[in-house]
């Protein structure tokens, strides 16, 4: 018999954004949390810097709200933006009464407070940090909790196939909703039915699409392909981050160089010991990410160079090791001691700006399904996400969600009846060779022609050959037993064919979309996000939409 499951509330991810939602609504709700591996597979575990909120008397709202509006490049939206800071200093107390450790420094009147650090973008010392494992810090005290609590209950080594709809299943005289998820149990290799009242896409980015990205391997655009089956629309997926330093190194897969380093004095050098980001910014090496991974990228590609270097050597040994002991230690192990040497850096692409389109509660257009974190497009980064603004927005609009949720919980539910997932007319693979040759294509020719630097040319080349690969990846999905390289392989190459739909809109350079065919930003008329809408219906009306 196939295997089925009901809960009140089914979070897809495990992240920030989706372990702080299932602590708020535990008490009142039975949650279940779907995660692909292991727990911390997902991006918050990996972030280095920090979280962004105005913590001290020096700063301001009306400083953190210019701020991100500046870096947003005039798409950012002013209520998205109030919203998350004026909600930031609650939930970072929220935080500490976890028990996050986050880094405290002593004044000289003797007093302990939150150490607070600077990053591109922001013109007050506002990031909230523990040393330079941030993320780790809040996976573990978040997941600690979750998994004391006896209403969640954690499946991993699961993959989200699909979500499950009325409109899907053709349940007559109902608006369409989201009645839950079918989900490939990689340790049965069998689809289980996943029945739940709310639906919460929490599944981070799709920076796996690309070649070369800080990111890790769980990164593949599940939740905004699986929405964008579903009936969702989505905006702004053009705007994809390409973080200016990781470290570069052929064993050092995915390890970044946190913002925090050049926030602290980190010099960005040519390989002649030169600096060079004034040539590109008032603010050199303090510049949002957009301009510094531009400028890295023009230098290496004028100088026909693989990567240039990052020094913080010039800072005291003590507080090197004090500040970025992470970073240190790893780069020991390459034979890079950063207190006396540079580090060899390349950007790499590392966060999806865009996503499904959600009001301030979460709430998607699909009735029941609300999506928070990385995953989701609230309007508050615009066309460019400022520094460690990505974590305060996975506790904020989590908070937000868990809030809707739980009010809507005393209101009586019926679980409706689904059908099963149907494999009887498909066979086991014999070529999974398919499968890996077309992932790399992939995030080849995405690297290639839809990256730092674009142009029509490249993006028509890339469209060309997302759709063949479409074609491809539906034949064998529909014939073949379904694997969770073969989920991913599906919906990256859905998530690449949306990216490049987005850019292929926008003749203008904008934020993180740069095209040399359209150099400048086209301030003729105001400026609008590029919304995509799927043939299916759903409740647009129901949720504030950014035109």
């Amino acid at each position: 018999m196939p295997t089925t499951y009901q809960f009140d509330a089914l979070i897809i991810g495990g992240g920030a954004a989706g372990l702080s939602l299932a602590l708020r609504i535990a008490d009142k709700c039975n949650v279940a949390i779907i995660t692909k591996g292991p727990g911390k597979d997902g991006s918050t575990y990996y972030a280095q810097g920090g979280v962004s909120a105005v913590l001290s008397n020096k700063d301001s709202f009306e400083s953190h709200i210019e701020d991100t509006l500046n870096v947003g490049g005039g798409l950012s939206d002013i209520d998205a933006i109030k919203f998350t800071i004026e909600n930031g200093p609650a939930n970072i107390r929220w935080m500490q009464e976890l028990g996050v450790p986050f880094s405290r420094e002593t004044f000289q009147s003797g007093k302990r407070e939150l150490h607070l650090t600077r990053e591109g973008g922001h013109t007050h010392r506002r990031v909230v940090h523990a040393a330079d494992a941030t993320g780790k810090a809040m996976s573990d005290t978040l997941e600690n909790h979750a998994r004391q609590h006896e209403n969640i209950t954690f499946f991993e080594h699961h993959i989200a196939v699909d979500l499950i709809t009325t409109e899907k299943q053709e349940i007559k005289d109902t608006e369409n909703t989201c009645i839950g998820a079918y989900v490939l149990n990689n340790r049965n290799k069998r689809v289980e039915t996943f029945q739940a009242r709310f639906v919460i896409l929490a599944t981070g980015g799709a920076s796996k699409v690309y070649l070369y990205t800080s990111n890790p391997d769980g990164s593949t655009g599940d939740g905004i392909a699986m929405a964008w089956r579903a009936g969702c629309s989505i905006s702004n997926m053009e705007f994809n981050q390409f973080h200016p330093t990781c470290l570069y190194h052929p064993e050092a897969k995915s390890f970044l160089i946190t913002e925090a380093v050049r926030g602290e004095g980190g010099r960005l050098l040519l390989p002649d010991g030169k600096q060079f980001m004034h040539k590109f910014d008032s603010r050199g090496e303090l510049a949002p990410r957009d301009i510094v991974a531009r400028a890295i990228d023009h230098e290496m590609k004028r100088l026909g160079i693989p990567c240039l270097y990052l020094d913080i050597s010039h800072r005291s040994t003590a507080f090197i090791a004090s500040h970025f002991p992470t970073i240190h230690e790893r780069c020991l192990t390459f034979g890079i001691d950063i207190t006396k040497e540079p580090m060899p850096v390349v950007p790499a692409a590392h966060y999806t700006c865009g996503g499904i389109n959600t009001d301030l509660n979460g709430r998607t257009e699909i009735n029941n399904l609300y999506a928070i974190g990385e995953t989701a497009h609230t309007g508050l980064h615009g066309s460019n996400r400022m520094a460690s603004n990505s974590l305060l927005e996975c506790l904020v609009f989590a908070q937000s969600a868990a809030r809707h949720i739980t009010a809507l919980t005393t209101e009586p539910h019926k679980y409706l009846n689904i059908s099963s997932w149907d494999a009887s007319r498909v066979t086991d693979s014999d070529e999974d060779v398919v499968i890996s040759h077309n992932w790399d294509e992939l995030r080849r020719f995405m690297w290639d022609y839809v990256g730092i630097v674009r142009t029509d040319k490249r993006l028509e080349r890339a469209m060309h050959r997302a759709s063949l690969l479409q074609q491809e990846i539906e034949d064998y999905y529909s014939n073949f037993r379904i694997s969770s390289d073969l989920i991913e392989l599906r919906n990256l190459t859905l998530v690449a064919e949306l990216i490049i739909r987005s850019a292929m809109t926008r003749k203008e350079s904008r934020g993180l979309h740069y095209s040399l065919d359209y150099p400048v930003a086209d301030e003729t008329s105001i400026a609008r996000n590029t919304v995509l809408r799927p043939q299916q219906k759903s409740n647009k009306e129901k949720i504030k939409i950014i035109k």
